[in-house]
């Protein structure tokens, strides 16, 4: 019984998944694109001090802590 394929190296397998990992993260360096940038209007500070306000962030807190 004589094979005309060569037999498969360990070697070759790594070396070829190797390489296959760098194309997958070249490729995936190179898709990806810039991140958006979003910017929050602030509410301008009050002047007398004060600056407790009821957002969503607060009331969805109080909305947790109700028993």
């Amino acid at each position: 019984m004589s094979n005309s394929q060569p037999q498969a190296s360990r070697r070759g397998f790594f070396l070829s998944a190797t390489v296959a990992g760098a194309a997958v993260a070249s490729a995936t360096l190179l898709k990806t694109e810039a991140p958006l940038v979003v910017t929050e209007v602030s509410k301008p500070l009050p002047e007398k001090g004060g600056g407790y306000s009821l957002s969503d962030h607060v009331k969805q807190y109080y909305k947790t802590t109700r028993v």
